[in-house]
């Protein structure tokens, strides 16, 4: 019993720890588990009771034992002697099984006749393991060339390039999900209130040196107007952050300092100024950015009075 309670005290902890990193890990922030004051203090205090209430129980039964008569303490020692001899039998058994091996006392029962210098030799069988796994491998054997060579299943190159291609589309879905695997061709513009809020916290710490607070313009130009130097849009901007502006006088590449969500958070955020209305804003530098991929309206087509065709019914 003693053995057994421990084992689920101890199991009891690993599944409150494990339960707090899935909880963790599930709120999208992987790093929080290690970041947290309060996980790593929740789990000191249940590792600090499981080890109390160990301390506890032993204290308990060595109070119970010195308590015992002398025959009864002997009768004790005598049953817990008895029970780890036990504790594992079924183990051994299994293990002597799978050897089928002849016990050191009776191994005079298959000691083989002849003799090299005194050393003998038995004759042991095979073990089961041995054996059935020999087999096995002959089964296998024998449906793999049916399989393969007699109905002539597909080729390993057929194999590869099915294991390709469905790695590929694994990819492309997970691609979808990690925002640190974004990269210029997979960004895209961010809208939750969340990313927008982180976007503004990297722009207020990193660049209103240059381009002021509400985005106006100083060093930098200004990010509310609809002139761009480099181009506007989401993929441009995010090109702009990460490697740079213009060479000699442009903004320093950010790849080095920032994630690539975070490159697309604060990308997001610095478009959502345009429009917007600094209180000092800069001329406006660059050229009237249009977005190519933007719908156009279309024209309704007019027909003029000579050419209209009207019939009476």
């Amino acid at each position: 019993m003693r053995s057994t309670a421990s084992y689920i005290r101890v199991l009891a902890f690993l599944g409150i720890a494990y339960i707090l990193l899935e909880v963790t890990i599930a709120s999208g922030d992987q790093s929080a588990f290690i970041a947290q004051p309060l996980t790593w203090l929740a789990l000191g205090m249940v590792l600090l009771f499981v080890i109390a209430l160990e301390i506890s129980v032993e204290a308990l039964r060595s109070i119970l034992f010195r308590s015992l008569k002398p025959d009864a303490q002997e009768r004790y020692l005598s049953a817990q002697k008895t029970r780890k001899e036990n504790q594992f039998k079924w183990i051994k058994n299994i293990y002597l099984k799978l050897l089928d091996s002849k016990p050191v006392h009776e191994e005079e029962e298959i000691i083989l006749d002849h003799n090299y210098d005194g050393i003998k030799e038995l004759d042991n069988n095979l073990p089961p393991w041995w054996v059935y796994g020999f087999y096995a491998t002959i089964i296998f054997g024998v449906i793999y060339l049916a399989r393969f060579h007699m109905f002539n299943d597909y080729t390993q190159t057929e194999e590869y390039e099915t294991e390709v291609a469905e790695a590929k589309i694994a990819i492309e879905e997970y691609k979808k999900t990690a925002k640190d695997l974004v990269d210029i061709n997979t960004v895209t513009l961010l809208t939750e209130a969340s990313d927008i809020n982180a976007g503004k916290g990297i722009f207020t710490t990193n660049c209103v040196a240059c381009h002021k607070a509400d985005g106006g313009g100083g060093i930098g130009p200004n990010l509310t107007d609809e002139y761009w130097i480099l181009g506007g849009g989401i993929k441009n901007v995010f090109r702009t952050i990460s490697e740079g502006g213009r060479d000699g006088k442009g903004m320093v590449a950010w790849k080095q300092t920032l994630k690539p969500a975070e490159m697309a958070q604060v990308a997001s955020y610095v478009i959502t100024l345009g429009g917007t209305t600094p209180a000092e804003p800069k001329e406006a530098q660059g050229e009237i950015w249009v977005d190519p991929n933007a719908p156009t309206e279309e024209i309704p087509e007019t027909v003029s009075d000579s050419t209209a065709v009207v019939t009476n019914e």
